[in-house]
């Protein structure tokens, strides 16, 4: 997440612009002191919102199709024709302006009262939706619910004791010192009661009863559904080490840890991160910006190999080095005492602190008391529907058809998570959509962001165009010739079309 420029740039779009001006259908101006963005569609010209509602991305340089502008960060997607937030990461709609075309040339002068899209409530929707987590799927579900005039009650039962968080957020730049506290939640406390969603806090589900329509939480209470979204998430996976319960030894996963971890790091001089997953060295490089040196303890040969490829694994490994990351790869921790850590090689690590990131478990235990089809994962139809009638699921805990593999995976991505929870919030509605996004996640390294479009959990080929180590690279990762996924840096525009790519070949 970056500042944004308080100065606006290009030409004052109130005395008029000619379309031959305009760069690849695009042209940023202004208007007054705000920043508006040009944009030649499907069905004309538009002027928008000139940043990303998400983290300020500059629009400008993102991708048109039809009357939808993709960001070249996060890959959130705008409806041109009134501002919609169409795909998350972006949940806040963009403003839009005025067009006059007089005279062979484009006037934009006045912005259009802010007002969201009117939809049709289906003849027959539910009463009562209760949505079970408040991580990424459940907070996009009962966001798209009121954003699509939903009038019935929204009951949301979050185990967490805060509101809906911007998890990312919580290992890049708030860890890292960068970010302030008001960046974090999802939205204002008073965003629920304005909406009308009953969000209870440290609360937990215990049981469904499927065939009564109801959950059944910890106190004995029952909340009876129309539509139930299981919404649950992941959980870190903890050591199983002597020593691994000790108050120096932390995960990251919530709003709650993230805080412990920045205490335990005041004045601290040595951290030890278990784990070389994403979690675990973005968590590395935000220590690391508060000047604390940083041990990584991994099992594998090169870090995050397995999912990028040995090229990149070396890049990644090189990046943190250069900014001080210490690596013990291929050894793993058997004891913590105290602030010694000993390792399998026989090495012992003197450390303030560490962070475990060894990965998460999908939370599937009350679907499985409820008798809910799992494989690895709660299996849904392509609807994100369970095996039990008005029952959906959405985030980490999903098993979902993807159409691309013709097989059923399960992604443990932010992104997937919100676009999972909105299409389920449509479902739940009675409006069937089907759900059939291209994954897309995105680490930060420092100053350095990898973006991942696609799911490859293995291929036989990597094809690189660019150059890894100067930071300007596309990869894409190959089976049989298909493309399944690409991994870019500062190539956003080449991830872009990856995606759209891998969408027009569903379409096919």
């Amino acid at each position: 997440m970056t500042e944004q420029n308080t100065s606006p740039q290009g030409p004052d779009l109130s005395r008029g612009v000619e379309l031959s001006s305009f760069v690849d259908g695009k042209l940023v101006g202004h208007v007054n002191d705000h920043e508006v963005l040009l944009v030649q569609g499907k069905n004309g010209v538009f002027a928008v919102d000139a940043h990303c509602s998400h983290y300020h991305a500059p629009l400008s340089e993102g991708l048109v199709t039809g009357n939808i502008i993709r960001c070249p960060w996060h890959h959130a997607c705008f409806d041109l024709q009134n501002g919609d937030a169409s795909r998350a990461p972006a949940i806040d709609a963009l403003a839009c302006w005025k067009v006059e075309l007089r005279n062979g040339s484009i006037f934009v002068r006045e912005k259009y009262p802010s007002a969201a899209p009117v939809y049709n409530e289906p003849e027959r929707s539910p009463d009562c939706i209760v949505i079970i987590g408040g991580g990424a799927a459940g907070f996009a579900a009962a966001e798209m619910l009121r954003r699509r005039q939903y009038q019935g009650d929204v009951i949301m039962l979050s185990a967490d004791d805060t509101a809906p968080v911007d998890r990312p957020n919580l290992s890049k730049d708030f860890l890292a010192g960068n970010a302030p506290e008001e960046w974090i939640p999802l939205r204002p406390s008073s965003f629920y009661d304005e909406h009308d969603i009953e969000l209870r806090l440290n609360t937990h589900a215990s049981d469904i009863d499927a065939e009564a329509r109801e959950v059944v939480t910890d106190d004995g209470g029952r909340i009876p559904y129309d539509r139930l979204l299981l919404a649950t998430g992941s959980e870190p996976v903890g050591l199983s080490i002597p020593g691994a319960n000790q108050r120096n030894v932390f995960t990251l996963r919530t709003f709650a840890d993230c805080q412990a971890i920045i205490a335990a790091a005041s004045g601290a001089r040595r951290a030890i991160i278990i784990g070389a997953s994403f979690i675990g060295l973005e968590a590395a490089a935000a220590l690391r910006a508060r000047e604390i040196e940083v041990h990584v303890v991994a099992p594998e040969e090169k870090p995050m190999a397995r999912i990028l490829g040995p090229d990149m694994g070396n890049f990644i490994q090189d990046l943190h080095e250069h900014h001080g990351v210490i690596f013990h790869l291929q050894d793993t921790a058997t004891e913590i005492s105290g602030s010694r850590v000993t390792l399998e090689s026989g090495t012992v690590l003197i450390a303030d602190f560490l962070v475990a990131g060894i990965g998460v478990r999908p939370r599937l235990a009350l679907a499985e008391t409820a008798g809910i089809a799992l494989d690895r994962g709660i299996i849904v139809d392509s609807f994100l529907e369970t095996s039990a009638a008005g029952v959906y699921a959405a985030g980490d805990i999903v098993r979902w058809p993807d159409r691309r593999s013709g097989t059923n995976i399960r992604v443990e991505h932010w992104v997937v998570a919100q676009r999972q929870g909105q299409t389920a919030a449509l479902n739940m509605l009675g409006l069937r959509e089907t759900f059939d996004a291209i994954p897309f996640f995105w680490s930060q390294h420092y100053d350095v962001p990898i973006n991942y479009v696609g799911h490859a959990e293995e291929w036989d080929e990597i094809s690189i165009d660019g150059d890894i180590a100067s930071m300007d690279c596309m990869l894409k990762y190959m089976h049989k010739g298909k493309v399944l996924a690409g991994a870019s840096i500062f190539r956003d525009i080449d991830s872009l079309r990856t995606e759209i790519a891998m969408e027009q070949d569903l379409a096919s």
